[in-house]
């Protein structure tokens, strides 16, 4: 989120919910280096997954080796479930155009920090890398690193592959192997302009079981190193 109005989350929710579906938002700490900042978010709908208490919280990067450090939260799925429900972490990044390669190299070691730290298998890093499956440097030596986008272009103007969810597929078995892209434009019908009136990124998805797993589930969108 790009917005110098710390109303803009509240107002964001509000036009969500006035279906009245029942969302949340976590939002985090403005950050950046230079006078233009960003805050992450998540959204939720508290019908299907529920915060965990205490888990939100934004990377202590002592060394400044990112220029908008992640922002973690861990959730839970809830309704009814036949099985242990499905606890996982979130990492959301932002990493720098003009330092790409050197901020993909530390991610992996995020990663490793938040597992440590929440005693937590599950973690899936997700956002904007500016970097495609094939340049995604030191994050290959995390096991089994397993991403949900290959080669499909995730910016509006089809030309870019920067957005994307990666996990360990050693320890996340709960992946169904079902991703993809939303094309907005040919979802809604949109000219070009108009859905880059809506954002020059497209929304990456993944699908995961709702209860714990402990073996792989399916395969369909398997992508390993």
């Amino acid at each position: 989120l790009r917005a110098k109005d710390e109303s803009f989350a509240d107002r964001f929710l509000a036009r969500v919910i006035s279906d009245g579906s029942e969302y949340n938002v976590v939002v985090g700490p403005r950050l950046g280096r230079s006078n233009s900042k960003e805050q992450y978010l998540y959204l939720y709908d508290t019908n299907r997954i529920e915060l965990i208490d205490g888990s939100v919280y934004t990377i202590n990067d002592q060394r400044d080796l990112l220029h908008r450090e992640p922002l973690v939260a861990s959730f839970r799925v809830i309704g009814a479930l036949s099985g242990t429900p499905w606890n996982f972490t979130l990492v959301n990044i932002h990493t720098d155009p003009d330092e790409v390669d050197e901020e993909v190299d530390v991610l992996d070691d995020v990663i490793r920090l938040v597992q440590d730290a929440d005693s937590e298998d599950d973690v899936i890093l997700l956002g904007d890398l500016n970097a495609d499956a094939q340049h995604l440097g030191d994050l290959a030596d995390i096991p089994n690193v397993m991403w949900t986008v290959t080669d499909a272009p995730t910016n509006t103007r089809g030309t870019k592959s920067y957005d994307n969810i990666l996990f360990s597929g050693t320890s996340t078995s709960e992946f169904t192997g079902v991703a993809g892209v939303l094309d907005l434009q040919a979802e809604y019908e949109l000219t070009q302009e108009e859905a880059l009136r809506v954002s020059d990124h497209l929304p990456v998805w993944a699908a995961f079981a709702p209860v714990e797993q402990t073996t792989r589930i399916a395969s369909g969108a398997d992508n390993r190193r």
